[in-house]
């Protein structure tokens, strides 16, 4: 076996991975592929804004029990097992923004840089018989040919001459503004996955005056370790609720500082709802409230600060309760009640009778005891996320909004042919049809005029005299 036999056989082992990649390559580039992989992107994405995302198990056992099952089939389960509380995170949904990146690609270099390489190029007509096909097309006495340079390129064509045969064409950005739109579309998903591979959300309740470093994680991607703070805290200096005079809530506040390690404030912000704080790549919302604790005294005592639960009233509104010993033996006590921060409470005794009722900053007596209310501390609830994808993504959006600008700008294009003393001129564009016609027809127009004076003086000529000739001579 010769060395060329060898080289042939290279070439036969070679020509079935052409052909499957070119194949790949073609079915990738598909669109109906493309929309399925976006419908069903758009789908899960739906269930990942109505499902809520990162919660404990026990929130899904609560909300989408098996009996009766939503829908019929969404349990907590189900939810669990398929990954419908972490939907963005999921490894099938991140091949799925992967395979549609992936056709977008395809796409992208197998048809649009090919018709961007065919618009830049530009083809002379030499025949009459091309302009029959063009939607639009004239023909004129030679004589207007140079005219028609000139017009052209004061309605911004760039025009090619070659002897007497011209090409012009303007608004190729409208064909750069499908790639464009691919490469912005590329970016926003780019961004996507980096925010949920490298992102992550916690959840924290802090009590008003308490420091704290993100520890409750939610969810967090694979790569969210350096994101999530390690060498700074945050600390709550203050929380409070404004009420509307109805005594609904109006709004409520944090006023937090940022700490390095040192304790040293860094940056200080008073959050509220759409109002957060951000810091060096992580955001702190304010999404919830409760009632951390109470202060009270008993008669002279020291002051006690008593830790407040929620408890259960089975979805009819939220209270808080603790209970106080009133004797030093804790052989009794009572029970303090309170739904919000506006300082009123409820005192119960031991069989659950209301006894009365007190509000912060002043007391009460209860067998034989006074019993001071001196302040409701309120906690914080934070939502605290990182999303390093994000300007990516906006980066992306910006793009797309720009080449869907540019992509409706329209491809035009102007051939002309002189022959046998005649001026073909025809044209066809890729949108606004009857912007271009009324271009072309003005363009058409303005080359008739020359050639319909120097008629009319010709003929105007005809009908002088020759001895009125002479003496104009």
């Amino acid at each position: 076996m010769t060395a060329k036999d060898s080289l042939d056989l290279s070439n036969l082992g070679s020509a079935p991975k052409k052909f499957f990649l070119r194949e790949l390559l073609q079915r990738l580039a598909d669109l109906r592929l493309a929309i399925v992989l976006l419908l069903a992107i758009a789908l899960f994405s739906i269930s990942g804004t109505v499902i809520e995302q990162g919660q404990s198990p026990a929130f899904y056992q609560a909300n989408y029990p098996e009996h009766p099952a939503l829908f019929g089939f969404l349990t907590w389960k189900v939810i669990q097992v398929v990954g419908l509380d972490h939907v963005y995170r999921t490894w099938w949904f991140l091949a799925l923004l992967i395979v549609f990146g992936s056709s977008l690609t395809a796409c992208t270099f197998t048809r649009q840089f090919p018709a961007l390489s065919a618009a830049r190029r530009w083809k002379f007509y030499d025949q009459p018989r091309q302009f029959q096909k063009l939607a639009l097309s004239a023909e004129l006495n030679a004589g207007s040919f140079n005219s028609l340079t000139q017009l052209l390129k004061q309605k911004r064509y760039q025009v090619f001459q070659e002897g007497d045969k011209l090409y012009a064409r303007k608004g190729l950005v409208g064909r750069i503004g499908p790639i464009v739109v691919h490469a912005s579309m590329l970016i926003i998903l780019a961004g996507s996955i980096w925010g949920a591979m490298t992102g992550f959300l916690a959840q924290e309740m802090v009590p008003s005056g308490a420091t704290f470093q993100v520890k409750n994680i939610l969810d967090a991607g694979v790569w969210a370790a350096p994101q999530i703070p390690k060498d700074w805290s945050v600390h709550v200096n203050r929380f409070w609720i404004d009420y509307t005079p109805n005594g609904a809530i109006d709004q409520f506040y944090s006023d937090l500082s940022v700490l390095d390690n040192q304790g040293k404030e860094v940056d200080r912000e008073k959050i509220y709802v759409n109002k957060p704080l951000r810091y060096r790549g992580v955001t702190l919302y304010q999404t919830d409230w409760a009632i951390a604790g109470v202060r009270v005294r008993l008669n002279n005592s020291p002051i006690f600060q008593l830790p407040m639960a929620q408890l259960d009233t089975g979805g009819k509104g939220r209270i808080w309760g603790t209970w106080i010993p009133t004797k030093p033996d804790l052989s009794e006590g009572v029970s303090l009640l309170a739904k919000d921060l506006q300082g009123t409470a409820l005192v119960y005794d031991n069989s659950g009778k209301l006894i009365t009722s007190v509000r912060a900053g002043t007391a009460t007596e209860i067998n034989g005891i006074k019993l001071s209310l001196l302040d409701l501390i309120g906690s914080t609830g934070l939502q605290i996320k990182a999303d390093p994808g994000i300007p990516i993504v906006y980066t992306g959006f910006g793009l797309l909004m720009l080449s869907v600008m540019m992509s409706y700008v329209s491809h035009s294009q102007v051939w002309a042919l002189q022959k046998d003393g005649q001026l073909y001129v025809g044209g066809r564009t890729n949108r606004a049809q009857v912007t271009f016609e009324r271009e072309l027809i003005e363009v058409l127009e303005q080359l008739k005029m020359p050639q319909e004076e120097e008629s009319a003086l010709a003929k105007s000529a005809e009908g002088i005299a020759p001895e009125s000739l002479a003496s104009l001579n």
